[in-house]
């Protein structure tokens, strides 16, 4: 993921969107697809857009003052930064997994047939 928090917000809206345009596409375009299912995903997205950018600002909770240095003082906010930006992008991974997954699940079997095929050919 991205090295500051603009691009990371971009990205993960970047992502979202993505998906949900390729529900939106194959709602429109594979036939025997249940469109209710594919709605509840956008859903989904939406949600999963939402929470996770409201969780990418946030503030280390100790001040200079409770360190001896200010070389400790960074370095535990660094340390702080890293394993909460590597908690957020690991918990958005996998429910971006998840919706994948749902999203599949969601095709007819036909189509899956037909996708199959198509990577063979």
């Amino acid at each position: 993921m991205a090295s500051n928090k603009r691009i990371l917000k971009k990205e993960i809206r970047m992502i979202c969107g993505a998906l949900a345009g390729e529900c939106v596409i194959a709602k429109i375009t594979v036939p025997g697809i249940d469109p209710e299912k594919l709605n509840e995903i956008i859903y989904e997205l939406a949600e999963l857009q939402y929470n996770a950018l409201s969780r990418v600002n946030f503030d280390f909770p100790q001040s200079p003052k409770a360190f001896a240095s200010a070389a400790e003082y960074n370095k535990a906010r660094s340390a702080y930064f890293k394993a909460a930006y590597r908690k957020l992008k690991g918990e958005f991974n996998a429910h971006v997994e998840a919706i994948v997954k749902k999203m599949n699940e969601a095709l007819p079997q036909a189509q899956k047939d037909a996708n199959k095929a198509a990577l063979k050919a």
